[in-house]
């Protein structure tokens, strides 16, 4: 190995998967330059110098750059976009190495035997030196200090070295994490893209002005002192812990980060730094932990401001407070004032709210006075971003928003690999199979159905009396998981991901087919749709007559697309009070774009969208109640709902099903290309689809021999698809009621002797012939 061999390199953010684990990917041709191979071992070299295992970057890692997760970047004294100098190192087999404990070994529940295994077991083969903080997974990610190495210099674990482990000297060290400190490890398992209402995570001079949420600043003092730059400092949220937000992420740190570690750049730009960024989102989506990794990596000040820390029944209390948080950033600068659920403090000022305008004048006054070296910025979180003051919305405030939206496919995966990396996970779990099923899913609720997995696991294994540390998590887990977790954003509707497909659903082929073009071929197929420059349709109406199976159809076609399925029905969208009914649509289009793909079901769309000015000649300004009031209701929701078609034809991953039995009473506008276009009829079945749909309905029935489907096909014609499921039900009952009178109150133990007969079904026929007559 060519120990002379140098290279400098721009350091970048790790992959997820390699946080904490001490590795640095590098490009083929950089590897050349060094001379090293992967598994060998480079020194990095910032402010000061550290050591890492070499690893191969892929495409991942170009040219003159190299990943490296932020304990390595602590250890090295660099931050993402610094540059540091790399060069090969030899490294010997360790016979000791000590560390000290997180604060002293009484804040860890295991005994000291047991830390010392779990640190050689955990940091096997990893390259080390002296003065070096690692963490440790097997410890729930508790973070060591390297003390002492024999010999001395860059080493490497064996498992032939004496590990030992000593108390932190004093009461100044880092604590564990349930006495205040926390590790980057710790906090991806804990609140990684959970966003709002993330719990645990402390970072690096942090201010505590009352927030359940804020640990000990890391010097264990009680006063915001800065990290001391003799030692490396302590890595809270980090950037590997943000998963499926790479885009948003680099957004907010052009913002924030830049003017705080590097304000000459705008003086030299002749340009002011930005004061305040907004971060909106759905809940979960990872808005909070963002804004806790940006001031950990830049080692500015947190502070966290939530509302009812603000709010005081004493008039000018609540604007004092605001002053003193924006005195404090100052003092301490550089600094971050976070304002979580910024919408409780912050929303439209009214007449009527004294104390709610009084905030919000301060808060703009404080943000106007801010100064233009960039040395405090504002962040705000809100998931109601259209409920704030719009004074704050504009430049010299909050100079930037930035939506955090539903990650898709490739940014579930990300989140996946985040919360399983300390979950021993079977060799049958496939986290990219788990990510491409779990539309809509935020971070939170990955995070939720890891955690569920893990829970059944542990039953699982308690259930069979196995080694509970033993036990890993396999797909069967998570398969139960997901029945039990759902997508937060979708809870209020009804939705799912529907388990019923095209073979559940008898006859009906050309409405079959027509539905496959139009749903799932633009979401299969999206490559093609763009080589033909070709937009695929909105909207599909199924009509027919009732009892037809339109509702089953869009069921089916949600199910054999694997996406999810929001169900409205028309009458529950109108509501008497003046623009509540146009507020339901927006926000059932609005819950459709989060957690796309989407196919949003409008059953008995006739109830909402029938053909406007065809009778009642109400102004619309009062209760729906009314003979011209209701005329108008119904107006604004067409209104109302042909805007919101308009805007989802822009998104191919959002299509609108609705169906109805009255065709003719749609409002004509619904039904042109762009909105409902696709027209699909579901007439009453023939005889072949008679015995499609009696099969399907028979499948688990225990008929006798004499029953012929085919024959009851012939007996049903003009029946529909629901008339034919409930002759079904009713010759089922039928021979339910005959076992009960054979054999009385023992019937439940003669359940083998059910047997639908032909005679059965001849009186079912006869019902329900008869019921519509």
């Amino acid at each position: 190995m060519n120990d002379t061999a140098d290279v400098d390199l721009t350091v970048r953010a790790a992959e997820k998967r390699d946080a904490g684990r001490g590795i640095a990917r590098l490009s083929e041709s950089t590897r050349t330059r060094l001379g090293v191979l992967s598994g060998d071992t480079v020194r990095i070299e910032g402010d000061r110098a550290t050591v890492a295992k070499v690893w191969p970057g892929g495409h991942d890692v170009p040219d003159g750059a190299v990943r490296i997760d932020a304990d390595t970047r602590a250890n090295a004294g660099v931050k993402v976009g610094e540059t540091v100098r790399v060069s090969p190192v030899a490294v010997a087999d360790a016979t000791a190495v000590t560390f000290e404990a997180p604060g002293s070994l009484e804040t860890v529940d295991v005994d000291r035997e047991t830390i010392e295994r779990s640190i050689a077991r955990d940091l096997r083969d990893r390259p080390l030196t002296a003065g070096e903080s690692v963490h440790v997974e097997r410890l729930g990610g508790l973070r060591f200090t390297v003390t002492s190495t024999d010999p001395d210099g860059t080493i490497r674990l064996t498992d032939r070295t004496d590990v030992s482990v000593v108390p932190a000297e004093g009461s100044g060290g880092s604590t564990t994490e349930g006495s205040g400190g926390s590790t980057a490890e710790t906090d991806a398992d804990t609140t990684p893209d959970s966003g709002e209402g993330s719990s645990g995570t402390s970072e690096p001079r942090t201010l505590d002005t009352g927030a359940s949420d804020l640990g000990a600043p890391d010097t264990g003092a009680s006063g915001p002192e800065p990290v001391r730059t003799e030692e490396p400092p302590r890595a809270g949220a980090t950037y590997e812990d943000i998963g499926g937000l790479d885009e948003e992420l680099d957004l907010v740190r052009e913002l924030v980060e830049l003017p705080l570690s590097s304000p000459e750049l705008f003086t030299r730009l002749g340009v002011d730094p930005p004061k305040g960024v907004l971060l909106y989102g759905p809940p979960g989506t990872g808005k909070t932990l963002i804004a806790r990794a940006v001031a950990n990596e830049v080692d500015a000040t947190f502070i966290t401001v939530d509302g009812p820390e603000i709010t005081s029944k004493y008039k000018g209390e609540s604007e004092k407070r605001l002053r003193e948080v924006f005195e404090r950033a100052r003092e301490d600068a550089p600094a971050i004032v976070f304002f979580d659920e910024i919408d409780s403090i912050a929303g439209e000022r009214d007449d009527g709210g004294d104390l709610e305008n009084r905030v919000v004048g301060q808060l703009l006054s404080l943000m106007d006075g801010l100064d233009a070296r960039g040395d405090v910025i504002v962040i705000g979180a809100t998931n109601r971003v259209d409920a704030l003051d719009p004074a704050l919305r504009r430049g010299g405030r909050f100079d930037r928003e930035i939506e955090i939206g539903v990650p898709g496919e490739a940014g579930r995966r990300q989140i996946l690999d985040v919360h399983t990396r300390r979950t021993p996970l079977a060799e049958d779990v496939d986290l990219g199979a788990i990510a491409a099923r779990t539309h809509g899913f935020v971070g939170a609720d990955l995070e939720s159905l890891t955690q569920e997995a893990a829970m059944t696991a542990l039953r699982r294994a308690r259930e069979a009396g196995a080694d509970l540390t033993e036990v890993t998590v396999t797909r069967g887990d998570f398969e139960d998981a997901l029945t039990a977790v759902e997508p937060s954003a979708m809870r209020e509707y009804v939705a799912e991901t529907p388990e019923t497909t095209f073979a559940d659903v008898g006859g009906l082929e050309p409405a079959k087919r027509a539905l496959e073009k139009a749903v799932t071929w633009p979401l299969s197929y999206g490559p093609l749709f763009e080589a033909a420059a070709a937009d695929p349709p909105t909207g599909v109406l199924l009509h027919g007559p009732p009892g037809t199976g339109k509702t089953l159809l869009a069921r089916a076609i949600a199910g054999e697309s694997g996406v999810n399925f929001i169900q409205v029905a028309g009458p529950e969208l109108l509501d008497r009070y003046v623009g509540e009914s146009e507020k339901s649509v927006r926000e059932v289009f609005e819950r459709a774009r989060q957690t796309a793909p989407t196919i949003v079901f409008f059953d008995e769309i006739d109830a909402i969208a029938t053909a406007r000015g065809g009778g009642g000649g109400g102004s619309g300004g009062g209760a729906a109640g009314g003979s011209g009031g209701g005329s108008a209701v119904g107006e604004r929701v067409v209104s109302q709902l042909l805007t919101e078609l308009d805007r989802a034809a822009e998104n191919p991953s959002l299509v609108v099903i609705a169906a109805t039995n009255r065709r003719e009473a749609l409002d004509p506008a619904l039904l042109r290309p762009g909105r409902l276009e696709t027209h699909v009829e579901v007439p009453n079945p023939d005889r072949e689809a008679r015995v499609a749909i009696l099969e399907v309905h028979t499948t688990d029935q225990p008929l006798a021999e004499d029953v012929d489907l085919d024959a009851i096909a012939a007996e049903t014609a003009g029946l529909s698809g629901a008339e034919l499921a409930a002759i079904c039900r009713e010759a089922a009952l039928a021979a339910i009621e005959d076992v009960t009178e054979t054999y009385g109150e023992s019937a439940v133990d003669h359940s083998d002797a059910v047997r639908i007969t032909a005679d059965h079904y001849r009186m079912a026929v006869a019902s329900v012939v008869d019921s519509r007559s």
